[in-house]
């Protein structure tokens, strides 16, 4: 009898943990869907105000390492408060404005708004297969995290040569490896909420937020690249 009890104990825990893992990837879902409507209102209102060139070139680098990295910063202070929500929904705005620059750059081709929703059907399709993939992994993934943490100090690396280098080849290069970098941190992260590694809703917001964020970058940039069509 004790041993069935402490066996039922036990399997209270584990459908209880499950459970909560299954809250906290709801949840991230929900607030992720959430946090783009700030990001396209950024973006517009960067777009319409003109406010592109305020985000361009080191003045613009300087605000975003401010900014962004004060918002992050407030972020995971305020993330077990109420406050969390309201800081990373100012924070995905704040990203819609320094998306504006890559945003009225493409709607200068003829095909710009065609390029923008291929590189967002193109993000979300993305996030769908990660998001299965990492449902059908059992496989422990956290040694993943060291290895992509090399490879982003080398794209933050190799993005800083190129801003002086200025090489279109260095553009394409770095895109495809940014796509291939995020795309895994996808993975990664989904992984982790799956796994309880990641308990916070809101962090987990976070991290696949710049995920997201960085592959639709990168796969803009391709597009326009390759894609774009001039009047």
């Amino acid at each position: 009898m004790t041993d069935r009890i402490t066996t039922l104990n036990l399997d209270q825990g584990y459908i209880s943990s499950g459970a909560e893992r299954n809250k906290v990837l709801r949840n991230t879902y929900m607030l992720l869907a959430l946090s783009l409507m700030p990001t396209v209102l950024g973006a517009w209102l960067g777009v319409e105000l003109g406010l592109a060139a305020l985000f361009r070139g080191w003045l613009g680098m300087l605000l975003f390492i401010g900014v962004a990295f004060g918002l992050i910063y407030g972020i995971e202070k305020t993330k077990n408060s109420a406050a969390g929500v309201p800081m990373l929904l100012a924070f995905t705005f704040f990203m819609g404005l320094m998306l504006s620059p890559m945003i009225q750059s493409t709607l200068g081709f003829k095909n710009g708004p065609q390029l923008i929703m291929t590189a967002f059907a193109g993000t979300a399709g993305v996030f769908m297969g990660m998001a299965a993939l990492s449902s059908v992994i059992k496989r422990d993934l956290s040694g993943m995290g060291k290895f992509l943490f090399v490879g982003l100090i080398m794209l933050v690396i190799g993005g800083l040569i190129n801003v002086f280098v200025g090489s279109t080849t260095g553009m394409i290069v770095l895109s495809m490896v940014s796509i291939g970098i995020f795309s895994a941190y996808m993975l990664y992260d989904l992984k982790r909420i799956i796994d309880g590694g990641e308990t916070n809703y809101i962090s987990a917001t976070l991290a696949l937020y710049l995920d997201i964020i960085n592959v639709f970058q990168s796969l803009l940039a391709l597009l326009g690249i390759f894609g774009g069509e001039r009047d």
